[in-house]
């Protein structure tokens, strides 16, 4: 079975590898990866593999390596679990053509992977769903867009339950970024928010944002200085560290909260020391979705954000561009791509193993 490994240390360095592929044990199913999304969501996954634990759920073969996981969708090809074969399921699968999962079934369509490897890891990234067949454009943007769009979902509602952090500005780094602009929409959604959204990005990203809608005003970068010393709260979806120092010492203590979401920029990414203002604070979107489901019960919040998703992917013409390419082998060069940071803002990569 291939399966696509990056280098710990330097997750621009991946390749093909061929891996066993194991006999099934009682209540195990085999899975074949029809296909699925690449961002620069993935690269995050790569760059915090170890601090966020998401190298445990896919083992490499190789303990100075790691399997990125993806979004997408996957048919059962044998099964000995309460799973039939040529079930489909969407969810989160390494960068390979196939898995074995030990599925439990926790509500109608919705499994669980209970693999032991993988107890303790976030709930969010072990279930899986059953799909049916759908139009190809609808199955990849939901490869692409949902699991993106959830966390600006996330962010919108966390931000929200946190009345804002009492900000009058929140500050969305890297909007270009697919969750970025998710953000910088919802938070546009809220009816008489006392909040201006600031999208944050490259010069040559301005244009993109800009017609894309839902920040009140676009800044580069080199234009930092220029944002108004209210308070407000950041947004960091690209981890850059000299970005951030610059907006910390701009606007010290009237920084209220400083989150970080991305890594997008890897490589300017530094664990932030003396800062002026708030320590920053990862945002762990699993974290958001266990606290409303305490709070609102089972299957609430995954409804609205799945209205919420749909709702923006609805527009996605507009500002999304989907390439789609053929056999896992293609994943090389869009990886490269993607963790060199030269990928466009309208670009939306999908990686077809087989099927749509």
């Amino acid at each position: 079975m291939q399966q696509l490994i990056v280098q710990k240390a330097d997750i621009r360095a991946m390749r093909s590898v061929e891996g066993e592929v194991p006999e099934l044990a009682e209540g195990e199913a085999r899975l074949a990866i029809e296909h699925f999304s690449l961002t620069t969501n993935n690269v995050t996954y790569a760059a915090t593999g170890e601090v966020l634990k998401y190298w445990q759920f896919f083992p490499a073969p190789e303990a100075d390596s790691g399997i990125v996981p993806v979004w997408g969708t996957a048919r059962v090809v044998e099964s000995r679990a309460e799973l039939g074969e040529g079930t489909r399921l969407y969810g989160y699968f390494p960068m390979a053509e196939g898995l074995v999962i030990r599925p439990k079934p926790i509500a109608p369509g919705i499994y669980a992977c209970t693999q032991p490897h993988r107890a303790g890891l976030a709930a969010v990234y072990n279930t899986y769903t059953v799909v049916p067949e759908a139009p190809a454009r609808e199955e990849h943007l939901r490869a692409l867009l949902q699991p993106l769009l959830a966390t600006s979902w996330l962010l919108a509602d966390w931000l929200s339950d946190n009345r804002w952090f009492g900000a009058e500005t929140i500050i969305i780094g890297s909007a270009s970024s697919k969750t970025g602009l998710g953000l910088c929409k919802f938070l546009a959604e809220f009816e008489a928010r006392p909040f201006r959204i600031v999208g944050l990005t490259s010069e040559r990203n301005r244009a993109f944002v800009e017609a894309a809608g839902g920040c009140d005003q676009v800044m580069s970068y080199d234009e930092i200085a220029a944002l108004p010393v209210v308070p407000s709260v950041y947004v960091d979806m690209a981890g850059n560290a000299e970005v951030k120092r610059v907006l910390h010492t701009h606007l010290g203590d009237a920084l209220k909260h400083s989150a970080a979401v991305g890594t997008s920029h890897w490589e300017a990414f530094r664990p932030p020391s003396d800062l002026p203002g708030p320590k920053p604070q990862f945002f762990f979107a699993p974290a958001q979705v266990a606290k409303r489901r305490e709070e609102w019960g089972p299957g609430v919040v995954e409804r609205e954000i799945t209205k919420g998703w749909k709702r923006l992917a609805s527009t996605a013409d507009a500002w999304l561009d989907i390439a789609v390419h053929d056999g896992l082998s293609a994943a090389l060069p869009v990886w490269q791509r993607l963790a060199d940071g030269q990928a466009s803002p309208r670009e939306g990569h999908i990686i077809r193993l087989e099927g749509k």
